[in-house]
């Protein structure tokens, strides 16, 4: 899949890759996650973002391989675009990375009307998209975009909870800074495509574990929670 392609991600129906890596025409590496959140829903992923976790709850996050967060950016409230989330992390047993993910409007990534009637139809439920810088001071376009690469987390509800796709072009500006298919492949190598798949297959396992409780306290005054017995 490139990333002109991503608009198949607004369909249910399984597609070709739906966990996985594979090496796109430009060397960059597309990375491909599906999770299964137990009792969650696309509400409560977009939530989560707009949340804004602390280095202690990103610990939360994932135990293993999250070690601190801090924002920057557009802080507001009501959402998660515009905002930036400056993170160190371990990747499965590879050495820590800094990053800068700047969280993006669907728009830059999908067509609008197919985006809005997937919303409409229930077929996407949550979507968290962006783009994804390797340093903690990431080269920038004059009006402010990361370059880097992308990243797509696209939530469906279902009857036991959300199926979230994570999908991931490492590398993809890489190209456009003169960079031949293969020196891009150098600097995304397939070791770190296994590494991110099982990274964000564990980082989005964990977060389904205390979501569903942690957003039902976080919303007691305007969704009073029931009584289990």
């Amino acid at each position: 899949m490139e990333l002109h392609e991503v608009g198949s991600l607004l369909e249910p129906a399984p597609l070709p890759l739906e966990t996985g890596w594979e090496r796109l025409a430009s060397g960059a590496l597309h990375v491909a996650v599906r999770t299964d959140l137990h009792g969650c829903t696309g509400e409560m992923l977009e939530w989560w973002f707009r949340w804004r976790c602390t280095t202690r709850e990103y610990v939360w996050w994932h135990p293993v391989d999250h070690v601190s967060s801090t924002w920057q950016g557009t802080l507001a409230p009501d959402t998660h675009i515009g905002s930036e989330h400056v993170v160190r992390e371990f990747f499965s047993g590879l050495p820590d990375q800094d990053l800068v993910i700047q969280f993006r409007d669907p728009a830059e990534f999908f067509e609008p009307d197919a985006y809005g009637k997937a919303r409409e139809s229930g077929a996407v439920t949550g979507a968290v998209v962006g783009r994804l810088g390797l340093t903690h001071e990431p080269p920038r376009l004059a009006d402010g975009r990361v370059l880097g690469g992308r990243l797509l987390h696209i939530a469906r509800d279902t009857g036991w909870g959300a199926a979230l796709r994570s999908h991931f072009f490492v590398g993809l500006d890489l190209p456009d800074q003169g960079l031949s298919p293969d020196q891009v492949a150098a600097q995304a190598p397939e070791e770190f495509g296994r590494a991110l798949l099982q990274h964000a297959y564990d980082e989005f396992t964990f977060l389904s574990r205390f979501l569903p409780a942690l957003y039902v306290a976080e919303h007691r005054d305007t969704r009073p929670p029931r009584n289990p017995w």
